[in-house]
This record gives structure tokens, sequence and C-alpha cells, in this order.
């Protein structure tokens, strides 16, 4: 007679009893969940393991030390059966099947009256894959199904609509340095399911190439009348299409909030009434160099690093930075929108105290497929700029961290 495959169903264990026989590490593995559940959880065993006591000590748990006995499986909803001795499983699982009680046995599912699935989350959603076919059950095949479509939810690449009316709203999301895979997966998942699209030109671009056809890319680098205006018609893009009741990402490079005007953003969006997430990214103040084998601290050469920007030269009144301060720093140095400054910015910090041999370091377009890396010293950095024709998007590393890593390939 076929097998008929299992019905699959989710319990609701919250303030039912569940049993649990054993406490290695099965039980260390489905302790957890059955916690998460709200169940009242009495494991019945003589040992535990450390995290299974830990959880008993904390509360969690009630611990009975003791072996199973007969009528344990009173009243309960739900038992997992995962001693290592197999006259007690089938024991117990006798009992469960005279009280009409679901039980998973680890030791023999298909003497079970219920099995576990492969499960996983993502936003709200559980995903639970149990295998169909008892000739061919294999856990890892489930567990690799399950992986595949979490992963999938996560990151944007299996995209399930949502069909309830959904907040309008902004989602302000740090892309990261430019390599498409250094998005965080929460990003990368609110981007699968925006209807409008407002990108940065140092966003990751390769990302956009991703969106079904009906999303909206509006390119903030050529938002007319000039840099003030610029930002201005950004806020008020993201106001309007939030309005119109549709999900907006404002995709960013790096991080909104590290030289971003991320905060201008949601300081406009919060005086027009219209909600806002942060996502954050990885910086490129710290990616990029990274990437280009340069740690930003390395033990005994640098306990501290200061990021700051460039765009303004050292003796514009505009500038905020305290140059001279940075100059007696001993640690790193990180410049970012600072290569038609470098010059000046050398001069001033060779000026106030800081050796003109001092390592430096300029990666350009940093994590992509055109990234390159110039190293030169503060004295020499001005000329190497020109020289090498380096161009921003670069970020500038000053300190003895740039001659840790191995050699640069040439």
């Amino acid at each position: 007679m076929a097998e008929h495959p299992a019905y699959p169903v989710g319990l609701r264990l919250s303030g039912r009893r569940v049993v649990v026989l054993g406490g290695g590490q099965v039980a260390q593995r489905r302790l957890p969940a059955l916690i998460a559940a709200g169940a009242d959880i009495v494991l019945v065993s003589p040992e535990a393991t450390p995290s299974v006591e830990a959880m008993a000590d904390g509360g969690e748990i009630i611990w009975q030390r003791r072996p199973y006995a007969q009528g344990d499986l009173a009243q309960a909803w739900y038992v997992l059966i995962a001693t290592s001795d197999a006259e007690t499983n089938a024991a117990a699982s006798a009992e469960a099947e005279r009280n009409r009680v679901w039980c998973v046995r680890s030791d023999d599912a298909d003497r079970a009256t219920a099995w576990t699935p492969a499960t996983g989350h993502s936003e709200g959603v559980t995903v639970a894959v149990l295998t169909t076919d008892a000739r061919g059950r294999d856990p890892r095949h489930t567990a690799a199904v399950r992986d595949a479509v979490v992963e999938g939810l996560r990151d944007g690449t299996l995209v399930a609509p949502h069909h309830r009316t959904r907040t309008p709203g902004v989602a302000l999301v740090g892309g990261g340095p430019g390599d498409p895979d250094l998005i965080t997966v929460r990003g990368r998942r609110l981007l699968a399911e925006a209807d409008v699209v407002i990108a940065d030109r140092l966003g990751p671009r390769d990302l956009l190439a991703e969106l079904p056809p009906h999303v909206e890319v509006i390119d903030a680098a050529k938002i007319p009348y000039g840099r003030y205006m610029a930002q201005e018609a950004i806020n008020n893009a993201l106001i309007e299409h939030a309005r119109q009741g549709r999900s907006v990402v404002r995709l960013k490079g790096g991080d909104p909030f590290v030289f971003g005007r991320g905060m201008e953003e949601v300081q406009a969006l919060a005086e027009a009434g219209i909600p806002c997430t942060v996502v954050p990214g990885i910086s490129s103040s710290i990616s990029v160099p990274g990437a280009a084998g340069i740690p930003v601290t390395h033990r005994g050469v640098a306990h501290e690093f200061t990021v700051v920007s460039g765009h303004v030269a050292p003796d514009d009144e505009r500038s905020l930075v305290d140059w001279p301060s940075l100059a007696r720093l001993t640690g790193t140095l990180v410049i970012l929108m600072g290569v038609d400054k470098i010059g000046k910015i050398a001069d001033t910090l060779v000026a106030h105290g800081r050796p003109p041999q001092t390592p430096v370091a300029l990666v350009q377009e940093g994590t992509t497929a055109a990234q390159r890396r110039v190293d030169a010293t503060l004295a020499t950095v001005a000329e190497t700029v020109r020289a090498e024709d380096v161009r921003p998007p670069a970020v500038i590393v000053v300190g003895e961290v740039v001659n840790v890593g191995p050699e640069p390939a040439v």
C-alpha cells in the first residue's frame, strides 16, 4: 500500500503542554523554537547539555531530572522523543499513540505520528519544507530547499508580491560601496519590492537591472537646478511618490548617514508626515580600504581611525574639519571625496606635524570590477594623483596601515 504524504499544518502551542524526552543535542536544537512558540515545556531527562540546562535555569522550561515513566505524556498536546534508549523511545511513542498526542521521534521518523519540517523565517513568513517521498527522504535535501527559499526571500531574488494594502512610505537604503553583493539583505529585499527607486550615482547600479519593468527608476544625479536645489528636488520627489501610495526606495551609496545627506531626507519626510525606514549600509570608509588589503586598524600600528570629508579644502572658510588636530594624531586617516583637494590636504597635514613620508593609498572605484589602488606618500601624493590620473570616486587612506598588508598587485 502506497504511503500517503504528510498533511502540513502549523501548531499553535502557546500556553499548551509540550513534553520533551531527552536533553541532548536534538533537544538543544528543537527547544528554542518551542520556547519561541510560547509552549509550556516539560523536559524529562536525567541529564542535559549545558545549553539545555541554561534554558531550565533561566525558567524557559521545566526540567524533571529523571528517566521517562508511563504517564509523563498525560495532558500533552505535542511530544518530542529524543532519548538515546530505543526501548524508552518505543514505549513513549506507544503512550503518545494511545493518548492521541502528536509525537515526533528523532530515532525513527517512520514510527512517529508527526515530522519536524526544515524551517526558516523571513520578515514574518515561516518557510517549512517536508519530504513527501519516504523512500528518498533526505534531510540534507530538505534543508537545502529551505535555505534556498529563505535566502531568495531575504535577498530579493525570490519576489513574493504583497497583495494586502501596503502603507505608503520611503525606505532610505544604504547600498554599500558599489559591489551589488555588499548591499544588506534587508536593503535588497526592499529594493525588490519597490514601486519607485530614486538612485544615486554612487549606488550599486548593477542592482537596478534586476528590477521588474514596472518599477520607475529616477536618476537622482540628473535632477536639475544645482546642488542645493537638487537635494530639495530629491526630497520633493520622495514625498510626491509616497503620497501617491507607492513604495519608494531611496538608494544611496555607502551608508545614508556617512556624508550622504540622509538625515536631510529623513527630516523632510518627517515634516511631510511620510513614514521612513532607514536601512544602514556598509560605508566605503572601511569597506573600500579592506577590499584593497588595507586594515584601518592593526595591532601595534593604529589604535584609531578617523573619517573626514575632503570636499572642502583645509584653507576654505567653510571647512568644519580641525586639520591641525588630525595631523597630530598617530592613527589612520580616511578621507572621502578628497581627490581634487588632496594636495592642499597633504600640505596641511605635513605643516602641522605629519611626517612627509607617511604612506598614502588611493583606492579608486573600490569593490567594483574597475577597482585600482595607487600608493604614494604625503610628500608625493599630489603629483601621483596627476600622473596616475586618479579620479573620483576614490577613498584615500593616510597612515602606516597602508604598508601592513601584502604588497599590492601590479
